[in-house]
C-alpha cells in the first residue's frame, strides 16, 4: 500500500500513455469520412514550384483555386510571421535605393505578394494558424471570435500561454479565423492530447481545428460548457466539459483538452499543390474534390519539419492530426478519462491489495500465481473493454501494479515464513526422524499435528543384553564408544525404514512409525528394520570383535503422540497403553533368550514378511499391568531349517500339546525341536523344557495355555 501510495505520487503517464497507445493500434477510430481535404505541401510541390517559402502571390492563388471551387473554408497549417521577401516591390524599394528611377503607368497590377495574399484570405473563408508559446516572442493577435460560458468561468484551469509567434498584421486582419496550432510537449514527443481552447493574456482562443470548424459553419461563437452548468455537478472546482462550435460539440478534459482518438486515415483525401496549380487535374474533377470540403493547408515534406508522432505513426504530417480532430468531432467519437477515474483506479487497486491478502494461502504458489495472473489478466480486460466498447481511459498500471506487488509481497512473506518452518521442522525432526519424512513434513506442513493425537502406531524397544555387565569392563571412553558403534548401524536402519526415533536410554532406543506422517504398511516397515538391524549388529560384531546381544520388541496399537513434556521443555514423543506393552515385551525377549518378539498385531493388515523369514508363533502371555494375553511372534530364517514343513508341523504339534496341558507330550516335543531349530532359536525350546519340567512336578491350577509373567 505505500509503494502504491508513491506510485499515485510520482504518477504513471509514461506506462500508461504506452497502454493507451497500443489500444488506439490495436482498434483505431473508425474513419468518419467527413469532408475534408489536406492540401499539401509535398515533395513534389517542393521540387516543382521551388524551395519554401513561396511567394505569397502562389498561395493567394491557391486561395482562389480552392474558394471558386467552393471550399467550405480554408485552414492554414502555416505560419506567417514576416513579410513576403519575394514581392516585386521589395525589388523596386532596393532599385530605388540604389539610385534608379522606376515608374509604372496606372492601372498597372499590384506588386505587392502580401497585398494580393490577403485580398484573396478576404474573399473566402479562411483561417491563419499561430504558434502559442509559453514565454513571450511577440504580441499575441486579437481573437476573431466570441465566447460564451454556461457554468462558472473554467478559464483558470485552461492552459495558458503568454505569447506566440507573430502573424502578420495584413494577413491577421484578412483572415475570417485565426486558431492555434501548437502542440503540447510530451515525454516521448507523441501527440495524444492537444487543448482546443487556450488562454493568454486576458483573451481566449481556439485551436486551428476548432476555429476552422467554426469558420465552415459560419458560426459566430464558441459555447463553453462546465462544471456546474444545467445538467452538469458541481464538483466546487469549474472544469470544461465540452465546446460547442455551431452544430458539433467536443466533449473534453477538465483543462480544455481533447484526446485525439486516431483512425490513421484522414489524410485519405489529399491532394497536392502541384496538381492544384499545375492545372492538371479535371476542372469537374476539381470542384468535387474540394466543394462543401474543408481545406488544410499543410506539409508533409521532410524538410519543413512538420512532421509528428502519434500513436499510429511515427511521421505523420502535422495537418493531417489538425485533419483527424475535425473528423472525430464530426463524427461525435470521442475518448473519455473523467475526473473521478483515478481515484476509482487506486481504490480498484487497494481493493486488489485486500483480495491478495485475503486468498493467497501459504504453500498453494501455484494457485496463487493462477489468481494473481488471471487477476492482472482482468484488469488488463477491464482496460481493454472500457475503451473499445465505451471509449473511456481506465489506467490499468496502478491495478497492475497493486496485484503483482501484492503478490510478490505476500509471497516472498510467505516463502520466508514457509522457509522458518521448514528450518523449524528439521531442527526438530532431522534428529530422530528419516530424511524422506522430514522432507515430506518441509514440504506438506499441514500435515503434522503438534498439538497431539491419537494414531495407530508400531512401536519398537531395543535394549543391549547384559549391558551392565559389559559397562563394568569397559572405561568411560571405551563404553562411549562402544555405545556410538551400536546406535549408530541401529538408528540407519530404523530411519531408512521411516521410522522415528522417539529417544535414547542409555543403551535402549524407543522408536515408531506412523507418526508425525502416515507411513504405508508400518507393520511390514517395522519387521523389515528389525531383520536389517539384526544384520548390521551381526556385521558389527565381526568388525569389532564385540559379543553384542540386544532384544527388540514390537506392537502395533493406538497411541497419544505429540509433543508431551513441560511448558520449559518437550518433545515429541509417544504415551498409551501400546507403547507399555512394546517395553513388556522386550523384556521378555531376555527370558526366552530370543533377539526379537513381536505381538500378533503386527500380522494384521497384508503383513509382508521379510524375504527369507517366516513368522513363528512362541508363546501366549500375561504380562504386568495387563489381564488380556498376548500372543508373542519371532522371526526364523528358512535357509536355517533342515525340513521347513517338518519344523513347523513338529512345533504346532508343541504348542497343542503344551496349551493343551499335555506336559509330558509337550516336553518329549520340544526335546526333539531343539535339534531342529537354528541357533537362534534354539534358546527359546530351552526356556520351554524348563518351564515344563516345573509343570510336570508341580502342575499349574486352572491352565488356560497362557503363561503369566509376575516381573516387568
Amino acid at each position: 500500500m505505500v509503494l502504491l501510495g508513491l506510485l499515485a505520487m510520482f504518477g504513471t503517464e509514461r506506462l500508461s500513455s504506452l497502454i493507451f497507445d497500443e489500444y488506439q493500434r490495436l482498434k483505431p477510430r473508425e474513419y468518419a469520412q467527413t469532408p475534408i481535404l489536406v492540401v499539401d505541401i509535398d515533395e513534389a510541390s517542393l521540387e516543382a514550384l521551388g524551395q519554401w517559402p513561396w511567394p505569397r502571390s502562389q498561395l493567394a492563388e491557391l486561395v482562389q483555386i480552392l474558394a471558386s471551387n467552393g471550399a467550405a473554408a480554408i485552414g492554414f497549417d502555416v505560419a506567417f510571421p514576416e513579410d513576403d521577401r519575394s514581392s516585386p516591390s521589395r525589388s523596386l524599394e532596393t532599385l530605388r535605393d540604389l539610385g534608379a528611377e522606376i515608374s509604372f503607368p496606372d492601372g498597372a497590377p499590384e506588386l505587392d505578394n502580401d497585398v494580393l495574399f490577403a485580398e484573396a484570405l478576404q474573399q473566402a473563408q479562411t483561417v491563419i494558424g499561430f504558434a502559442l508559446a509559453g514565454y513571450f516572442v511577440s504580441k499575441i493577435p486579437e481573437p476573431k471570435t466570441g465566447w460564451a460560458w454556461l457554468g462558472p468561468d473554467p478559464r483558470d484551469v485552461l492552459q495558458k500561454y503568454h505569447g506566440s509567434m507573430d502573424v502578420l498584421p495584413l494577413i491577421e486582419e484578412a483572415a475570417q479565423g485565426l486558431g492555434f496550432f501548437s502542440f503540447p510537449h510530451t515525454f516521448d514527443g507523441v501527440v495524444r492530447k492537444v487543448p482546443i481552447i487556450a488562454v493568454s493574456e486576458e483573451n481566449t482562443y481556439p485551436s486551428l481545428a476548432m476555429e476552422t470548424l467554426r469558420v465552415a459553419q459560419q458560426a459566430s461563437n464558441f459555447t463553453v460548457k462546465s462544471t456546474g452548468a444545467s445538467g452538469e455537478a458541481d464538483t466546487g472546482l469549474p472544469a470544461v466539459v465540452s465546446v460547442k462550435v455551431g452544430d458539433y460539440i467536443a466533449e473534453t478534459d477538465a483543462d480544455g483538452s481533447l484526446w485525439i482518438y486516431y483512425s490513421g486515415r484522414a489524410g485519405d483525401n489529399t491532394l497536392s499543390v502541384k496538381s492544384l496549380l499545375d492545372g492538371s487535374l479535371d476542372p469537374q474533377q476539381l470542384q468535387e474534390r474540394i466543394a462543401g470540403h474543408i481545406a488544410l493547408i499543410g506539409t508533409s515534406a521532410i524538410g519543413l519539419r512538420d512532421l509528428v508522432i502519434t500513436p499510429l505513426a511515427s511521421g505523420y504530417p502535422g495537418v493531417n492530426v489538425h485533419a483527424e480532430i475535425i473528423d472525430q468531432i464530426m463524427s461525435g467519437t470521442f475518448l473519455h478519462r473523467p475526473d473521478y477515474m483515478t481515484g476509482l483506479e487506486y481504490a480498484l487497486a487497494l481493493f486488489a491489495i485486500l483480495f491478495l491478502v485475503t486468498a493467497v494461502r501459504p504453500g498453494r504458489f501455484m494457485i496463487s500465481a493462477v489468481l494473481a495472473l488471471l487477476m492482472a489478466a482482468g484488469a488488463i480486460g477491464l482496460s481493454w473493454y472500457m475503451f473499445a466498447e465505451r471509449h473511456v481511459l481506465l489506467d490499468p498500471i496502478p491495478l497492475l501494479f497493486a496485484i503483482l506487488v501484492s503478490y510478490f509481497s505476500i509471497t516472498l512473506l510467505q516463502y520466508l515464513g514457509s522457509e522458518q518452518e521448514k528450518r523449524f521442522i528439521r531442527n526438530a525432526f532431522g534428529r530422530y526422524l528419516a530424511p524422506s519424512l522430514v522432507e515430506r513434513l518441509t514440504e506438506n506442513p499441514s500435515a503434522l499435528n503438534l498439538g497431539g493425537e491419537t494414531r495407530e502406531l508400531t512401536l519398537l524397544f531395543c535394549d543391549i543384553r547384559g549391558f551392565t555387565t559389559i559397562s563394568e569392563a569397559l572405561s568411560p571412553q571405551e563404553l562411549t564408544q562402544l555405545l556410538n558403534n551400536f546406535l549408530t548401524p541401529m538408528t540407519d536402519e530404523l530411519l531408512k525404514s521411516e521410522a522415528t526415533i522417539d529417544k535414547y536410554m542409555g543403551d535402549a532406543i524407543l522408536a515408531f512409525w506412523n507418526a508425525p506422517l502416515t507411513v504405508e504398511n508400518h507393520r511390514t516397515a517395522a519387521l523389515g528394520a528389525t531383520v536389517q538391524m539384526a544384520n548390521r549388529l551381526d556385521a558389527l560384531n565381526a568388525e569389532k570383535g564385540y559379543g553384542i546381544r540386544m532384544g527388540v520388541g514390537l506392537h502395533t496399537g493406538e497411541c497419544l503422540v505429540g509433543n508431551l513434556g513441560s511448558t520449559q521443555r518437550f518433545s515429541y514423543s509417544v504415551i498409551g497403553d501400546a507403547a507399555n506393552v512394546a517395553s513388556r515385551i522386550e523384556g521378555i525377549t531376555k527370558y526366552y533368550g530370543l533377539m526379537l518378539l513381536f505381538e500378533q498385531s503386527l500380522l494384521e493388515a497384508n503383513t509382508t514378511i521379510p524375504e527369507g523369514y517366516r513368522a513363528l508363533e512362541v508363546d501366549r502371555v500375561r504380562v504386568v499391568g495387563r489381564d488380556s494375553p498376548l500372543v508373542l511372534y519371532t522371526l526364523i530364517e528358512k535357509n536355517g531349517l533342515h525340513d521347513e514343513t517338518a519344523f513347523f508341523e513338529t512345533h504346532d504339534a508343541f504348542l497343542a500339546a503344551y496349551r493343551g496341558g499335555r506336559f509330558e507330550e509337550a516336553q518329549e516335543t520340544v526335546s526333539r525341536l531343539a535339534g531342529m531349530a537354528p541357533d537362534r532359536i534354539r534358546p527359546m525350546y530351552e526356556t520351554f523344557a524348563k518351564r515344563l519340567s516345573g509343570f510336570i512336578a508341580t502342575p499349574p491350577e486352572a491352565w488356560d495355555g497362557v503363561f503369566d509373567f509376575t516381573e516387568k
